[in-house]
């Protein structure tokens, strides 16, 4: 089925698993577009302290309640922390920071080993050349290696491993079963007619594509955004597909014709850091969007997979995962929403900007250059009362449709944001930060009322959440 009405697609390949693609068109994206992955989707560590602080703050509790159990000689021992996809260097900056800022007796940062792991070269330099990781680079090593094994690593050396949206672009299968038989979801890659008829040298362009060459991609005109995927179903190739025994199980909870992600990459790397991580270690957090509910995966119009910016990102089955996980001999996983960890950690209630935007009234019915230039507005507001510790320019590129007045007018109010503002739009934003705005706030149309509920909301059926586990 095609995934809109272009009447005369162009293949750039053939049928191939999900998993297969998605692993292409991803190692193109990071080539093409990774530096500028911010025009098209935030993180909640792109330019955000505050998860990064909540990181910090549970492990220096954690590891100094550990200390106290623990003999000299193991208390003057390096931790060596992780952070798998390293992004660009904001999550290591601020962790380190907030850190470095709670251990006043210097018995903890200074032991810190934080090792950015990625396989791409680029994305390692782009985190290392941060300028708030200036202050901590003795501290800062890199791996460049794949996250599903690490042979360089030692097992049993690592204290604490961060695993921030990193899950749902892994590779991942998507599985049905239909009389009686496991399919799994193929899908085959085309562009429009429009696009095809841009491109002078189409031969030249799916070599390029297939060998996926992207010095010479960067030569054709940009495609991601003009991808249609078409999809079919076949039987399941089980040789390709590990923990059988536990996805057949699993599939025994799930209608027949119900698509269910089940994410092979997020499978290994719970088996290389329960590999890696020495006995006692703090253990390891994936923050990822998924769920854990039986029912919301048996739901058929559940949103399985989307595309941002020429990502291709898949949900997180974390039901399954956390099954592989006892296969595993995992005894202890543990799921929360990450907003509650947050939270927790830092001892604040918060809400994401997506949240509060979400609760204005007129919001969904809005044009898309007036969704933009309310995010503006609302951003404006809070920003007299967020201070931030870091100094971040807000990056919002406006929608093209904007009258031209407007644009301008738009663009003067982001130009004088102040740098120690709300960062981006998927910021966290605590209780205190909003009721001292709330009066601004509503000036722009928000309520009250609307807002004192969504604090009680429960996640959503698919959500970003912390999974983790101890050794």
């Amino acid at each position: 089925m095609l995934q809109d009405t272009e009447v005369v697609p162009q293949p750039l390949g053939d049928y191939q698993p999900v998993d297969q693609w998605q692993a292409h068109v991803n190692d193109l994206f990071h080539q093409l577009r990774g530096e500028r992955a911010g025009e098209y989707f935030q993180t909640f560590t792109s330019s955000d302290y505050r998860l990064a602080h909540a990181l910090a703050a549970d492990y220096v509790e954690r590891v100094r309640t550990r200390d106290r159990t623990w003999t000299d000689e193991r208390r003057a021992a390096p931790l060596v922390v992780h952070e798998w996809g390293a992004s660009h260097g904001n999550l290591a900056a601020c962790f380190l920071s907030h850190v470095k800022s709670l251990d006043r007796e210097g018995t903890i940062y200074p032991r810190i080993r934080y090792v950015l792991v990625d396989q791409r070269p680029q994305a390692l330099e782009r985190a290392l050349a941060h300028p708030d990781l200036a202050g901590h680079r003795e501290r800062v090593e890199t791996i460049c290696g794949n996250v599903e094994d690490l042979p360089a690593v030692e097992a049993g050396t690592v204290d604490r491993i961060f695993c921030n949206e990193l899950w749902n672009e892994m590779p991942t299968k998507l599985l049905t079963k239909k009389d009686g038989e496991v399919e799994e979801e193929h899908v085959r890659p085309n562009l429009s007619e429009a696009k095809h008829a841009a491109i002078a040298d189409w031969s030249g362009f799916i070599r390029a594509f297939v060998k996926k060459d992207a010095a010479a991609l960067a030569g054709f005109p940009p495609f991601f955004d003009d991808v249609i995927w078409e999809r079919e179903y076949r039987k399941v190739e089980w040789k390709d597909v590990p923990y059988r025994k536990t996805i057949m199980e699993f599939l025994k909870q799930i209608d027949e014709q119900v698509l269910v992600p089940v994410n092979l990459g997020a499978f290994a790397t719970v088996k290389e850091a329960k590999r890696l991580l020495m006995a006692g270690a703090i253990g390891f957090s994936s923050f990822d969007a998924g769920t854990a509910d039986v029912a919301v995966l048996n739901n058929p119009e559940k949103p399985c997979s989307g595309q941002f910016g020429g990502l291709y990102s898949v949900m997180v089955n974390l039901a399954l995962v956390g099954a592989v996980a006892n296969h595993l001999g995992i005894r202890e996983a543990l799921i929360e929403p990450q907003r509650e960890f947050v939270g927790r950690s830092l001892g604040v209630n918060v809400i994401t900007l997506t949240d509060l935007l979400a609760t204005h009234p007129k919001a969904k019915n809005l044009a898309k250059w007036e969704q933009d230039r309310l995010i503006v507005q609302t951003i404006r507001a809070l920003n007299e009362s967020y201070h931030s510790p870091y100094r971040r320019t807000l990056h919002f590129p406006l929608s093209p449709d904007f009258p031209p007045e407007e644009r301008e007018a738009v663009q003067g109010t982001l130009l004088s944001m102040k740098q120690d503002g709300v960062p981006d739009t998927v910021a966290y934003l605590t209780e205190e930060e909003i009721l001292a705005s709330l009066r601004d706030l509503e000036t722009l149309g928000y309520e009250r009322d609307e807002i004192d509920i969504v604090w009680g909301i429960p996640p959503a059926g698919v959500d970003y959440a912390h999974w983790s586990f101890r050794p």
